[in-house]
């Protein structure tokens, strides 16, 4: 993997429109994933719940396939994508999680996973999970943390079922998540230890904007790696990190040798209506001016501030950069073309 990547999260869309939702008759449609609802599960019966269930276990592992040989056509740079963690909708769920072990799921799984590591080994897309925020693993409370252990081993459960696992980030494959629970680092290695030795091999932790920032999350660097989130730490503290700084490079070196991921976002254009996309926000300038961090937060549909764009591109010599975005690949193409632009 010596090329560098600008990736997406989740979702493909064919044009912008889709920002706000991708219709069933739109040809992007195959290549998402659908759910359920535990509510809906509950209102049927258990066979037409099952069958439910199976239907969307086709449905979901063969759109997530459909993304990766989608992904797979588009230049090398851009061969990076997050996938859903929908695939299997409750999996986790202690009423329905029994579906998922039966033993005729676990090898349709096993088979049709399978699949979907190989093109993309086969063609070098690079993958990842970001379990949602639910997924807690430095909980005070030691419930919240079984629930957690369970939601990040089913996301190791499909990685494993793909071919990941075995090593270290083989691939560069990781399962983010943040460094979130009133435990802290101190709870979060604690349940690190009790995860499954695929589940060690890849996760990583991201730094976030509210409790956990950059020098939180560096405390467990030695133990896996760091996402490095720099819109995140802007939010957090206004400063617009510099590659170089120390604190960055012990980000990069907790990956040991693996091609680091970053991620990238911006405040949203509907926010800052008016902000000129050549200059870079100033945080406090904006606060005094009556934003919220709570708001500014958000993350845009496009990228749409070309300042804010170029200090995102300097990290790209060295960092894989995942684009977290509405606007999905449109956005993190946008940012590519810009890269291009600066290299010409």
């Amino acid at each position: 993997m010596a090329f560098k990547r600008i990736g997406f999260c989740c979702k493909w869309i064919d044009h912008a429109e889709q920002v706000d939702g991708i219709k069933p008759t739109d040809d992007a449609k195959k290549y998402n994933t659908g759910t359920t609802t535990i509510s809906w599960l509950k209102r049927q019966s258990t066979d037409v719940a099952e069958q439910k269930l199976w239907d969307l276990a086709n449905q979901n592992i063969d759109a997530t396939y459909k993304l990766v040989e989608k992904v797979s056509t588009l230049d090398e740079p851009l061969r990076m994508v997050r996938l859903s963690s929908d695939i299997l909708p409750a999996y986790t769920e202690p009423n329905w999680s029994y579906f998922w072990r039966q033993p005729d799921v676990i090898a349709y799984a096993e088979r049709n996973f399978a699949r979907v590591g190989e093109i993309a080994r086969d063609r070098n897309v690079r993958l990842s999970f970001h379990p949602g925020q639910f997924c807690v693993l430095a909980s005070e409370s030691d419930e919240i943390v079984e629930r957690s252990i369970l939601e990040f081993e089913y996301h190791a459960d499909m990685a494993r079922w793909m071919g990941y696992g075995s090593t270290w980030h083989d691939h560069g494959f990781k399962i983010n998540v943040h460094l979130s629970g009133k435990g802290g680092p101190a709870k979060f290695l604690q349940t690190l230890k009790r995860l499954s030795p695929e589940a060690r091999n890849l996760i990583t932790i991201e730094n976030d904007e509210v409790s956990n920032g950059l020098d939180s999350v560096l405390s467990v660097a030695e133990f896996c790696p760091i996402v490095l989130d720099i819109h995140h730490h802007w939010v957090k503290t206004g400063e617009y990190i510099d590659p170089s700084n120390s604190r960055v490079v012990q980000c990069r070196e907790s990956w040991r040798g693996v091609r680091p991921g970053m991620h990238y976002s911006v405040s949203r254009e509907d926010l800052l209506v008016d902000h000129d996309p050549n200059t870079r926000p100033d945080l406090d300038d904006l606060i005094a001016r009556g934003h919220k961090k709570q708001q500014l937060r958000a993350h845009s549909d496009f990228c749409w501030n070309l300042a804010v764009n170029d200090w995102a591109l300097t990290f790209a010599d060295q960092w894989d950069i995942q684009v977290e975005a509405k606007g999905k690949n449109i956005a993190s193409e946008q940012l590519y073309e810009q890269y291009l632009s600066r290299h010409r």
